[in-house]
């Protein structure tokens, strides 16, 4: 991998960071050598300061576009509150929050999973099956708008699991966007829109199963409530209309505006250099569609078995169930080790390959997920300070509980509550597990129509954030789903999901008061398009 030179004015922002932390933790180093007690209980838990590793790491990535010092100033930041400023007991804790969060069993499972994914992809390159399905699908659209429509429509398509769905859809459709000269950060937006947005909607998937078990009460179905949430959803909902309607305008803004003019002339990256390349494993031109769609149906088959194996659907128990207490992490290792196995015996019974091609796929498979695996590792690190080490949770608990408003109101106020704390660690699971428990003690008793809408609102108030925020783990392999510069993913996508997401407030606050899915849904859409004929207009006139 090679990591391009940290320019001059990036330098000095970072050292200026690793100033100000230092300057801040000298007092505090004084105070906390007067004892034993204090180096090891951190006064910082609970409070504002829980919040301020990963907020400074993630304005520092989008100032300098140094995404793995601007996490490991975070990290820093984060052992040194963690720590009360004392430095070995800072430096200490890093060490053991990470190996902790590399070595958890569903975060291990998830390197596996990638792991295996970049062999399949570099398999199917040698195999010459995405050339062959990039020359099929070129020579059937006709247009670039047909191309990143047929993208949206797999990525809505693969709605098992978000981190399935980003490298899957990535290493399918490139070939696809390339020959349309489709930005890769266009590309890295739309596989991180279907993503968490669609995964959240859909009833059989990680997701749902996530929030089934966040929803407490013996009286209180959580499936049910799932179900009864997704027309509450609007962040999800309009994110996909988003998508198709502006694709069908033809037009972009921002950012990702200057990204489709740089793809039109030929430099898909935006002029930064592609993270993700290494040495070409020759490829076989014999190679057919059926040697990409073949496999591909396999990973998806196999990863649901996995998925339901984990959850004990073949020792009887029924489907729905098994796939709400699957183990994920788990089940998808499973799945992608089966799929690996059958691709390799497939080829080598259609001789696309050979024994020597598929000994190279394998390191050059993990090589090409080596950026991804390491922005990870850091993030989560990070993300474990924030929420466990910080308790970045129980203070924004403690805000909402002691917050007095109306209840028409509080769908809204948690929907942006959510979309902060989800921003600002990176988690989404973590972050509707935390306030989910929190709406359903505001709104006691049995399920009323106001606390589906709260929950609907932490939901798609997790999914922004996790959308947007740099050290989110699906949006990490979005850019490696789409082997684009992480930064620049962040940044191009960024005005498009503040977009939706400002949409996606003025609808809870209606529903919060209206209590009507059609009404509160039926102004979204209006005001979403209405929104993109707006900007268009304004773009078009620039």
């Amino acid at each position: 991998m090679r990591i391009p030179p940290i320019s001059r004015r990036s330098r000095r922002v970072l050292i200026c960071a690793m100033i100000g932390v230092l300057l801040i933790a000298l007092p505090a180093m004084v105070l906390a050598s007067d004892g034993e007690e204090a180096a090891y209980v951190s006064e910082f838990y609970g409070t504002f300061w829980s919040l301020a590793p990963p907020l400074l790491a993630i304005v520092l990535a989008l100032i300098t576009k140094e995404v793995y010092i601007s996490l490991f100033v975070g990290i820093f930041m984060g052992g040194l509150l963690y720590a009360n400023f004392n430095p070995v007991k800072a430096t200490i804790s890093i060490a053991q929050m990470y190996i902790s969060r590399v070595g958890d069993s569903w975060n291990a499972g998830i390197l596996i999973f990638l792991v295996i994914l970049g062999v399949m992809v570099a398999l199917m390159n040698a195999a010459g099956g995405s050339a062959a399905y990039g020359k099929w699908a070129a020579a059937r659209m006709k247009s670039k708008e047909g191309a990143t429509l047929s993208t949206v429509g797999l990525g809505v398509l693969i709605f098992v699991d978000d981190y399935f769905n980003c490298l899957t859809v990535g290493s399918v459709m490139q070939p696809v966007t390339d020959k349309f000269k489709v930005s890769r950060a266009k590309l890295a937006y739309i596989i991180d829109a279907t993503a968490a947005p669609v995964c959240i909607i859909a009833p059989i998937s990680s997701w749902a199963a996530a929030v089934t078990g966040s929803v407490t009460g013996d009286t209180i179905d959580g499936f049910k409530v799932f179900l009864r949430a997704i027309p509450y959803n609007y962040y999800a909902l309009l994110t996909i209309l988003f998508m198709v309607v502006i694709t069908l305008l033809k037009f972009d803004y921002g950012p990702m505006k200057k990204a489709g003019r740089a793809a039109e002339s030929g430099d898909l990256f935006n002029g930064q250099p592609d993270e993700y390349a290494g040495k070409e494993i020759p490829r076989n031109e014999r190679g057919k569609v059926i040697d990409l769609m073949l496999p591909t149906l396999m990973l998806i088959v196999l990863c649901i078995l996995g998925m339901v194996y984990t959850g004990g659907f073949f020792d009887g128990t029924p489907f729905v169930e098994a796939f709400a207490d699957c183990d994920a992490s788990a089940g998808l290792v499973i799945g992608s080790l089966a799929a690996l196995i059958f691709t390799f015996i497939y080829y080598m019974l259609r001789r696309v390959i050979t024994f020597k091609q598929f000994a190279a796929c394998l390191p050059e498979g993990f090589r090409q997920m080596v950026p991804a695996i390491l922005i990870l590792t850091f993030a989560w690190t990070l993300s474990g300070f924030c929420r466990e080490s910080l308790g970045a949770g129980d203070y924004v608990g403690a805000i909402v509980q002691n917050s007095a408003v109306a209840s028409g109101i509080l769908p809204a106020i948690f929907y942006l509550i959510a979309c902060g704390v989800s921003f600002a660690t990176g988690t989404s699971w973590g972050t509707f597990g935390i306030l989910i428990p929190i709406a359903q003690s505001v709104f006691p008793g049995d399920l009323s129509q106001i606390l589906v809408i709260t929950i609907a609102a932490c939901m798609a108030g997790a999914v922004f954030g996790d959308h947007c925020s740099p050290i989110s783990d699906t949006t990490i392999m979005a850019s490696a789903g789409a082997r684009v510069n992480h930064i620049q993913h962040v940044s191009t996508q960024l005005p498009y999901a503040i977009t939706v997401g400002l949409v996606s407030l003025i609808c809870f606050v209606l529903a919060g008061f209206v209590g009507n899915w059609m009404i509160s849904l039926g102004v979204g859409i209006l005001l979403m398009t209405g929104t993109l004929f707006v900007l268009r207009a304004v773009t078009a006139k620039k």
